[in-house]
């Protein structure tokens, strides 16, 4: 079975947690409540993961970003951020452009 764009964007609206940049260490950290970043963490900086990994590109239209996927990634909490196999593919595709959609926020 073959995965598609739509598969690899409906796993990331999936993802779980919440991201804040920390000050002190001068890197992004993952939480899964919002109130539990502490001091270092502006509040402002804090953002669920399923928006921290899009970045708008214009009014209309955002790209998946890798980089901040591979943030993720990089925390080694795959399975309590909900990262599937779709978002794994996409980060095993690099010979393909980020996918660039529109998105509607609720």
């Amino acid at each position: 079975m073959s995965t598609t764009s739509s598969d690899i964007c409906a796993a990331a609206d999936l993802l779980q947690g919440f991201v804040g940049f920390n000050k002190k260490s001068g890197r992004h950290i993952v939480r899964f409540s919002e109130d539990s970043f502490g001091m270092d963490v502006d509040e402002d900086s804090i953002t669920p993961a399923s928006e921290f990994v899009w970045n708008r590109v214009d009014d209309q239209s955002m790209t998946l970003s890798r980089d901040l996927i591979q943030l993720l990634l990089d925390q080694h909490v795959n399975d309590r951020l909900g990262i599937t196999d779709p978002l794994l593919v996409y980060m095993l595709r690099s010979d393909l452009p980020e996918i660039a959609a529109q998105r509607y926020l609720k």
